[in-house]
């Protein structure tokens, strides 16, 4: 019987991937991915997903919380321009 291989902790990496980019990236960052996650969540969705793994289980409470997301990284990433305009 083979050996079973040790665990690898990948989603630790990508969240600090992830965690690295918004830091670096700021508000676009989180735009970005609040818009990629929508996009991905939608069309789940209309393929007849309504429950997730998410925290929040039902994809139309996903859809809203990524909805709100990419309105706060645009707005945020208004206020960055504004104030390197000003």
């Amino acid at each position: 019987m083979a050996d079973p291989q040790p665990y690898d902790p990948l989603r630790l990496c990508v969240y600090a991937t992830i965690a690295a980019l918004a830091w670096l990236l700021g508000p676009l960052a989180v735009l970005g991915f609040a818009v990629l996650g929508f996009a991905g969540y939608l069309r789940a969705r209309r393929q007849g997903l309504t429950r997730s793994k998410c925290v929040l289980r039902d994809t139309r409470l996903v859809l809203t919380y990524l909805a709100a997301l990419a309105v706060a990284g645009l707005a945020g990433v208004g206020w960055h321009v504004y104030g390197w305009l000003a």
